[in-house]
């Protein structure tokens, strides 16, 4: 047996880059075989309007899955015994934490798989329909009963909820993750580029605070988000799809619920709560994206609807200036849960 230090220190980093590794192979394969299938769609930002491989997502869990049960495989065959840094409960939660991503990921790539890329706006499941297909990615975390049941209320300070967490506010947590950032999406390198930001912060502050369970989950997310950020940011060659942005809503849901870190993940999702509120002053149904106009992109509308709105409805930003602002924007927001 290997000296438990060397175990504790080295295993992450090991699967962290056979995680990043996995990530970036399968994603130059996945870019092939989607145009051999026909899965692509518009790339609504750019003049001409190119068709891009969708569902980028599934290499991303392809390596976080395989990330993980390396790192279990390490600690229970070379290590002595599982990891005792991670906790009692650990290779528990971290199964319905993968259970989780898992079933999230592939309601996801169902939305992906159906969506209509015939016309000019690419679309999928309905938004009814979306709350009640992820609320089955929940129910890993809700049977194992993951998270502290004491919660910190505004003007009551800290209350027991009981079985009202597990029943309650874990399927809330979920459901309301996934769709999150699921609203602010469809640039290049966007949803990647966020996600490496608030998946990187919450990993952190998770394992500052001991949390070292949350922790491997978010840092493992972080390596295989960087692997597939590089092909897709602008000009990106392949498209995260619904199967990445409903996996980055349930790393976060799983990171706040293991980690008991519910305040730092809320924090973090402060862009994505500006967006639900400016999407909805549009009634959901006002595009992102812009059209291109002397090299910059110009906003469809002169109110702003959508974060993007912000650059884009000066037309004097591009695409790859208006993703790098948003990142950090999600930076400077994600650095104050340090202040906690």
């Amino acid at each position: 047996m290997l000296p438990f230090v060397f175990v504790f220190m080295l295993t992450p980093i090991i699967a962290g880059i056979i995680g990043f590794l996995t990530t970036f192979f399968a994603t130059k394969g996945f870019i092939r075989y989607a145009r051999l299938i026909g899965l692509v769609v518009k790339d609504q930002n750019k003049e001409d309007k190119p068709l891009i491989p969708l569902s980028g997502g599934l290499t991303v869990m392809a390596g976080w899955f395989i990330g993980i049960n390396l790192f279990i495989f390490f600690n229970t065959f070379i290590g002595n015994g599982f990891d005792p840094y991670l906790g009692d409960k650990a290779l528990t939660f971290l199964f319905a934490g993968m259970a989780s991503i898992m079933i999230i990921t592939f309601i996801g790539f169902i939305d992906d798989l159906i969506i209509k890329k015939n016309k000019e706006s690419s679309f999928g499941l309905k938004q009814w329909q979306k709350p009640l297909l992820t609320l089955v990615a929940a129910i890993p975390l809700v049977v194992v009963n993951a998270g502290v049941t004491t919660m910190t209320f505004p003007l009551i300070g800290r209350v027991d909820v009981g079985l009202f967490f597990p029943l309650l506010f874990v399927p809330i947590g979920v459901v309301g993750a996934a769709n999150m950032v699921n609203m602010l999406a469809g640039f290049n390198g966007l949803e990647s580029g966020m996600g490496l930001v608030y998946t990187g912060m919450l990993g952190l502050y998770a394992f500052v605070n001991g949390r070292n369970t949350a922790a491997l989950i978010a840092f493992m997310a972080f390596c295989c988000l960087l692997a597939f950020f590089y092909f897709n940011k602008y000009p990106a060659k392949v498209f995260p799809g619904d199967s990445l942005t409903y996996l980055l809503g349930a790393v976060i849901a799983s990171v706040a619920i293991i980690g008991n870190i519910e305040r730092a993940a809320l924090i973090v999702s402060i862009p994505f709560i500006i967006e639900f509120f400016l999407k909805a002053r549009g009634g959901f149904r006002k595009q992102s994206y812009g059209f291109y106009k002397d090299g910059k992109l110009q906003s469809y509308y002169k109110k702003i609807y959508s974060l993007p709105h912000i650059f884009t409805r000066t037309g004097k930003f591009t695409e790859r200036q208006v993703v790098y602002y948003l990142m950090l924007f999600e930076f400077v927001v994600s650095s104050t849960i340090w202040m906690l």
